[in-house]
């Protein structure tokens, strides 16, 4: 059994471990809150676009970004360069591999801990840097203009995401959604737009493929949003746990404490009744 002077030891070294991670859970709630109020699925400009886009008759058309066709398949896998998460950065990369193996895609990972996954792995992949919220529109922009060059090679076709999703500050779950080609219903539209004919100035393609070119970065930097909202739930979720897990602690610490404290007050009683009784 540890000495009482020891004991005293981890009960103030697990008030100061508490104490900062109470620290840590209150700024992790702070960024949360800060960073939903931020996320916005679309502004107005890109409404005006997923009206319009409703009102091309894809039939007709036949843009890379529209019709994947029979091409290899890509899998963005969205990690996170933080810690404290929980696990969540393994059960995104473990989805994504397994849609890899079925579909034999082009891996594409953002994140240091994705790439350090797949590199143990010796899997093939490209990678991005990770997710901040001051790089996240220039990260949105710069891997939509690979998934496009790359389409427009004909190299990809059909694009599938899969990143971390926060449903509340207490649930997060990895979501995977399929990104391309984007079809009405994935994107939806406010109102029904009827219109017996449309005049176009440019051709049916340039249109679409443009549309589809904004949205997407569009789509990425809203997903980039999420992932990070979903690691600041995940941070939360993993602290809360630590400071219940120092609380269980704290308390078993302390009963063991007061018992060998009054243990040595009863011995140092009995010690002095003792040798009182022997001088008399």
């Amino acid at each position: 059994m540890p000495l009482i002077s020891a004991i005293k030891k981890d009960l103030e070294f697990n008030h100061s471990l508490y104490n900062i991670i109470e620290v840590l859970r209150e700024i992790s709630i702070s960024q949360y809150r800060s960073l939903e109020k931020r996320i916005r699925p679309f502004d107005k400009i890109f409404e005006a676009l997923v009206d319009l886009f409703s009102l091309f008759d894809m039939s007709k058309c036949d843009h890379p970004l529209i019709n994947p066709g029979n091409r290899a398949c890509a899998i963005v896998a969205i990690t996170t360069d933080s810690g404290l998460l929980g696990g969540l950065n393994m059960q995104v990369m473990n989805l994504a591999l397994k849609e890899l193996q079925e579909t034999r895609g082009k891996l594409i990972i953002i994140g240091q801990r994705g790439k350090n996954y797949a590199q143990e792995k010796n899997l093939p992949f490209v990678s991005f840097k990770g997710v901040t919220e001051e790089t996240r529109n220039n990260l949105a922009i710069e891997l939509r203009d690979y998934i496009v060059k790359e389409e427009l090679a004909l190299n990809i076709g059909v694009l599938k995401v899969f990143y971390p999703h926060s449903e509340s500050l207490f649930s997060q779950h990895v979501k995977s959604i399929n990104l391309l080609p984007f079809t009405k219903d994935d994107l939806g539209s406010r109102r029904p737009l009827n219109y017996n004919e449309l005049i176009y100035e440019s051709k049916l393609e340039d249109l679409v493929g443009f549309i589809s070119f904004l949205l997407l970065g569009r789509k990425f930097y809203e997903i980039f949003g999420f992932s990070k909202l979903a690691e600041l739930s995940a941070r939360y979720m993993h602290l809360e746990n630590s400071k219940t897990k120092i609380e269980q602690l704290d308390k078993q610490l302390r009963l063991q404490y007061f018992r060998q404290r009054h243990e040595l007050i009863d011995r140092n009683m009995r010690e002095l009744f003792t040798a009182r009784l022997a001088f008399r």
